[in-house]
């Protein structure tokens, strides 16, 4: 075996088996080695930053990490801001980033760059394989520090790539079980949850919130008369039909501040204290009010499901009913197109077990809501705030779950960022229907212009030009097509329920423009 042989050889003993890439000369032996080593699934992105989305959404509905494949350090940085997101969301992801060979960086050659310096604020753990001999160990240990929510990113230099490595691969490596949350921490929030306070329970972050977790947690909050709500974004949430009934916390600060303000007590399982999204004047960063104590029971990294069993084995609540949304599907929406009237569309035709990738900004607010009563759904929130991870995690939750149709919600503006996602939807055949919520605005700006006092909240021509990306409106049909994926535009509800309707009995990727109007009309 030479190095890469090794390395794609010990990615597939431990289980990973799908490598998103974009490789480029120092990794073309990496590319050999596929046709040489069975196993690893390598799917072609046309950029890192869908790359690294992709990986991201793949591990959510996996349950394990992908590998990357990025070409030297600005390929790297080309990924940064989903790995940023993946990181945030707790989110595991082993990256092989290709290098010089050893003997070439003393020559600064264009490509040469800090490597482990670009990579170490988004990686937990960060290594350079300096030898054939000692890829395969390297690779190992990159699967170890990636376990199931971390980001492992692993230097290839390109001799060490094309080098014999006569000790071969490295057998299968075991991800060490979650560290169980001691029973004096489980005493301390049943104590809490007791005192008579006004609890909170918020349960997220890098969390999954399951199925079965959302039910012992309803169990839990009943048990003890404590609120039960996620974060602003956690990481992956069963929803619909069956699921428990969670509140989330609101997105903008001051609707959050107003819904906490009288929690005393809030136990956290997964997620963090919350804070404002950004900083605002005149408003508290630290949403929970100023007397409300934060108890952290379990961490993500910690075993939760026996969190959850420890608690309702002490507090009884085993007997508890959870409670639970009934199926309640919408009506077909008519008349004009709006983001309610696309979320009524969604929420009837949502087929059962189907995947929700959300980054559909403020016309998708709208979209939850609707559908905590459609039936059941998996629902992939964007946990670290950089905008294009909505189409690429759409890309990886499809390859992770094949048979389930999964269903991309987008801003016009974060799809430009990883609009090469289309290509790579198409050229897999993967079955992702996106919808573009298409008001020729960047939404959010707009609202948080006013948010922040700036020009007393009321933007001049030259700031309005900033935030409208209409002049000239963009094509998603004639991109979408351009890319091999099928396209429709819709202007009316029916037009929209019509094809969103026909893309659910369909297979394949497809893409529905929907025109929408901005939060500004």
């Amino acid at each position: 075996m030479n190095g890469a042989e090794s390395l794609l050889t010990t990615l597939t003993n431990s289980g990973i088996e799908v490598c998103f890439t974009n490789p480029g000369t120092s990794e073309m032996h990496f590319v050999a080695a596929l046709d040489e080593v069975e196993g690893m699934r390598c799917v072609l992105c046309l950029f890192e930053g869908v790359i690294s989305g992709a990986a991201d959404g793949y591990a959510r509905m996996a349950r394990k990490p992908a590998s990357t494949l990025l070409h030297l350090g600005p390929g790297l940085g080309n990924a940064l801001a989903n790995v940023h997101n993946a990181k945030k969301g707790c989110v595991p992801m082993v990256n092989i980033v290709g290098d010089h060979a050893t003997y070439h960086l003393e020559y600064d050659a264009p490509l040469t760059s800090d490597i482990e310096g670009i990579a170490g604020p988004v990686s937990h753990w960060v290594h350079t394989s300096s030898a054939p001999e000692h890829i395969a160990r390297d690779a190992a240990e990159a699967i170890r520090q990636a376990g199931t929510h971390r980001i492992a990113t692993l230097m290839l230099p390109a001799d060490v790539s094309w080098g014999e490595n006569p000790a071969g691969a490295e057998p299968a490596v075991s991800t060490p079980a979650p560290q169980s949350v001691p029973a004096q921490r489980v005493a301390e929030a049943v104590a809490r949850l007791r005192s008579g306070s006004n609890c909170m329970i918020m349960i997220g972050g890098g969390t999954e919130v399951s199925l079965e977790r959302g039910h012992k947690a309803s169990q839990i909050a009943q048990a003890c008369d404590a609120q039960l709500c996620t974060d602003v974004f956690p990481t992956r949430v069963a929803r619909g039909a069956g699921t428990a009934v969670i509140e989330r916390l609101p997105y903008l600060a001051e609707m959050a501040l107003d819904r906490l303000k009288d929690v005393e007590q809030m136990i956290l399982i997964g997620a963090k204290a919350p804070v404002s999204f950004f900083a605002y004047p005149n408003v508290m960063s630290a949403i929970s009010p100023a007397g409300c104590e934060h108890f952290v029971l379990a961490q993500n990294e910690e075993d939760i499901d026996q969190a959850l069993g420890a608690l309702i084995e002490a507090l009884g609540a085993g007997v508890n009913t959870p409670q639970v949304h009934e199926l309640d599907v919408c009506d077909v929406p008519t008349g004009s197109l709006d983001a309610n009237t696309a979320a009524m569309a969604i929420a009837h035709y949502l087929p059962d077990d189907a995947v929700i990738v959300d980054e559909a900004i403020t016309s998708g607010i709208a979209v939850a809501p609707m559908t905590a009563t459609a039936r059941r759904h998996d629902w992939l929130n964007q946990t670290g705030g950089s905008i294009g991870w909505g189409l690429s995690a759409g890309v990886g939750a499809a390859i992770a779950c094949p048979e389930r149709k999964v269903i991309c919600l987008e801003g016009d503006g974060s799809a430009m960022y990883t609009i090469q996602s289309l290509w790579t939807m198409a050229r897999e055949e993967l079955d992702v229907t996106v919808v573009i919520f298409n008001n020729r605005k960047y939404s959010i700006p707009e609202l948080e212009f006013a948010r922040t006092g700036a020009r007393g909240g009321i933007p001049g021509p030259n700031a309005a030009s900033m935030l409208d990306i209409g002049k000239p409106d963009m094509d998603f049909v004639a991109m979408a097509q351009g890319m091999g994926v099928s396209a429709t535009r819709a202007t009316t509800a029916e037009e929209f329920a019509a094809q969103f309707k026909e893309a659910m009995q369909s297979r394949g990727p497809r893409l529905i423009d929907a025109h929408v109007p901005s939060l500004s009309g």
